[in-house]
């Protein structure tokens, strides 16, 4: 395959970047996306060249930081997948594709496609966590968990953070992001005692980071890589509310 490709290049977060144009040749339709990305970069060394700059880690859909939008699409064109998951076979051979970072204010460009997205980091430190005693851990059989309960809070945890929803949703809301968290504990005993705490804390940071408010037009659904269901953010705007007028009796 060859493919003709539009890279946003851009040196540090006070230079106002641009797009660049890059030919792929010789690429197996087998390769994935990031892997495709590794064989223009060992051409550009070759030739003396600054490579691309962009995050990875796992390479298995787990890490989440695999965060490209492939034309205007984060992650890429094939629903519920991370760019490391994205096969070349989805794409034509001579297509043009446009890749750029996240698109965000609270996530701002490191250098060419990579974001800081620590943002996201500070939402999870503000609540999304359950406080214990030291001491020795518990029986996991201790305290019974009801089966809908025990399989909607490991659809929530499905979340691997990887920001795509913001990245997707035009006013660059996290929404999906802090409901998946509030809602995966939300739906355990260990997460009752600190419930309203933590949605408000958690919501407070989200707006605090400039992430802006829920579109209500699903983007991050259809982007999400985990296929995380909006219906979490339903459970977060319950339990803001309920702990919103808890707090004023």
């Amino acid at each position: 395959m060859k493919l003709f490709l539009h890279v946003w290049r851009q040196k540090d977060r006070t230079d106002p970047g641009r797009m660049e144009t890059y030919n792929a040749e010789d690429i197996s339709p087998d390769m994935s996306f990031l892997e495709m990305l590794d064989e223009v970069n060992e051409k550009l060394i070759q030739e003396g060249n600054e490579p691309i700059a962009f995050d990875h880690d796992c390479r298995e859909g787990i890490c989440g930081t695999c965060s490209l939008v492939i034309n205007g699409m984060a992650h890429g064109p094939e629903r519920g997948t991370t760019v490391c998951q994205l096969h070349m076979r989805k794409f034509q051979d001579g297509e043009r594709i446009v890749i750029e970072p996240w698109r965000a204010k609270a996530f701002p460009v490191i250098r060419d496609l990579i974001v800081d997205r620590s943002s996201l980091d500070r939402i999870i430190q503000a609540g999304g966590f359950v406080s214990v005693n030291t001491g020795g851990a518990h029986d996991g059989n201790a305290l019974p968990v009801p089966k809908p309960n025990a399989e909607t809070a490991m659809d929530a945890a499905a979340c691997i953070g990887c920001g795509a929803c913001a990245a997707a949703c035009k006013n660059a809301s996290a929404m999906l992001f802090v409901a998946a968290k509030v809602s995966h504990l939300a739906h355990l005993p260990q997460g009752q005692p600190e419930r309203s705490q933590r949605v408000k804390k958690m919501v407070e940071q989200h707006d605090q980071e400039g992430f802006g408010h829920c579109s209500n037009q699903y983007e991050c659904e259809a982007a999400c890589p985990k296929e995380i269901s909006v219906k979490f953010i339903t459970q977060l705007n319950r339990d803001y509310l309920r702990a919103c007028v808890s707090a004023k009796d």
